[in-house]
């Protein structure tokens, strides 16, 4: 294994589902839809379990889309990765799945029970513009409610998205400000940052906070010889093969005598 370009892979990542309930102007993938394909749950929790046989796997992610419109796949990737002794089990969601307050509430208990520990809360004027704020508020804090009732609850954090840089003063910025206030009131304290990339829709709709000059490299890339991370989409897909149809130590297999 020393020689393979994922001798020191740690990370496991699902992009569950593209399918969203926002329609972010920063968004680095471009329009989302209220539909699309969501990743077979049962093939991504084999995936776990078979990855953490050959490799100390330390974090676990699901995301989108809005990963808890497909709940069930959410929960199966963390049972797994929880019973596979992964240390770091983070979800990032927009917490806008429903307006139904009794299922918000349900939905927050079988995340925490699923051994999720990190929530990462998509809060800012970008997601705001298009997500009411009240259904998200009512997920934290009842994220929070169900943690007393875990061994290990979960811990949340708002996680924005700032525009230039968290100190810039531009309307988006002041608006995101204004959005974390009022978590922090609740307990719930922001995350690290991330800074909106110059793709997909913030290229298209925020051009004008970005030099044209400038091509900067994404800050999730991986090097194709020494990948810490692997991340699974929504088909199944992962470098050439489909982990619905084939072990994913297999494909990594493949993909280290490909790059030979």
């Amino acid at each position: 294994m020393t020689s393979s370009p994922h001798r020191n892979l740690n990370r496991l990542e699902f992009l569950v589902t593209l399918a969203c309930t926002g329609h972010c102007r920063h968004c680095s993938e471009g329009d989302h839809t209220s539909t699309g394909r969501s990743l077979d749950t049962a093939a991504a929790g084999r995936a776990v379990h078979s990855l953490c046989r050959e490799y100390k796997i330390e974090s676990v992610m699901t995301f989108g889309g809005e990963p808890l419109l497909c709940l069930d796949c959410v929960c199966k990737i963390h049972e797994a990765a929880r019973a596979a002794g992964i240390p770091k089990r983070q979800l990032i969601t927009n917490g806008f799945f429903s307006r139904d307050t009794a299922k918000i509430t349900a939905a927050a208990k079988r995340v925490a029970d699923s051994g999720v520990n990190d929530i990462l809360l998509s809060t800012d004027a970008f997601h705001q513009e298009t997500i009411p704020l009240e259904p998200v508020m009512t997920f934290a804090l009842a994220v929070k409610d169900a943690g007393s009732d875990t061994r290990i609850p979960a811990r949340i954090r708002s996680h924005p998205a700032w525009l230039v840089s968290p100190e810039d003063d531009n309307p988006y910025n002041v608006r995101t400000r204004e959005i974390l206030a009022e978590f922090e009131k609740r307990g719930i304290e922001p995350s690290d940052c991330n800074i909106v990339f110059p793709s997909g829709n913030a290229k298209k709709y925020l051009a004008e906070y970005f030099d044209p000059n400038d091509n900067p490299t994404s800050p999730y890339a991986e090097d194709p010889n020494d990948i810490r991370a692997v991340c699974i989409g929504p088909s199944g897909d992962l470098f050439g093969g489909n982990i619905s149809e084939r072990d994913i130590r297999d494909i990594l297999s493949d993909y280290a005598q490909n790059m030979k």
